[in-house]
């Protein structure tokens, strides 16, 4: 998608959806903040794949929104983050969750537990990757690494923080309504459950 975009016959695209359990590394992964070897997370029915995303390594898996925005970059690379995440935030304000963005560790934090975590890729200022945000994942899926990189990080979702999440459909609509507000896009959007491979370039 990122490649009909650079050459002009594709539109700029919000990708949202739930992964099947998978653990991404990625460019700056430590290995080692996997806990579990390939073998056992395959036991497990969890996927390992190596991302083209920035950051560490984290989890997805159902009860998660995931967001793949596949645009141009009107603000830099730091500009488009933190829309990504005045966005969510919004979102999770609506629904009495005070989220903040941090650029140190980046994405959404609720105090000392992240709810959203952040990464993208930029090629010839078109970025892909995203954001995952925690709706009512199992969280016991982040106890396989070291979230982001981060010895001692505890993550969070909205059902975990006592919250009741809308019906994922609808919080997607919201949220493609308030990422493209931000960005200035107008989305089409849909929602899917599918294990895509998060290394590719959309």
């Amino acid at each position: 998608m990122r490649a009909d975009l650079l050459a002009g016959v594709g539109p700029e695209t919000l990708l949202l959806l739930e992964h099947t359990p998978v653990v991404t590394l990625g460019r700056s992964a430590d290995p080692g903040n996997v806990h579990l070897s390939d073998a056992q997370l395959t036991g497990l029915g969890v996927d390992l794949v190596r991302a083209s995303r920035g950051g560490d390594v984290t989890y997805h898996g159902p009860g998660q929104l995931v967001g793949y925005p596949i645009v141009r970059l009107r603000a830099g690379v730091v500009g488009h983050m933190t829309a990504m995440a005045r966005a969510a935030a919004t979102v999770l304000a609506e629904l009495g969750i005070d989220a903040r963005w941090r650029r140190d560790a980046p994405g959404l934090w609720v105090g000392d537990a992240k709810i959203c975590a952040m990464g993208v890729n930029v090629h010839r200022r078109v970025a892909i990757h995203g954001f995952a945000l925690n709706v009512a994942a199992d969280l016991r899926g982040f106890d396989l690494i070291v979230p982001c990189g981060i010895a001692g990080a505890r993550t969070t979702s909205i059902a975990a923080l006592g919250g009741a999440p809308p019906p994922m459909e609808d919080l997607a609509a919201r949220v493609a309504e308030r990422l493209g507000a931000e960005l200035g896009v107008r989305f089409a959007r849909e929602l899917a459950q599918v294990n895509c491979n998060v290394e590719s370039d959309h």
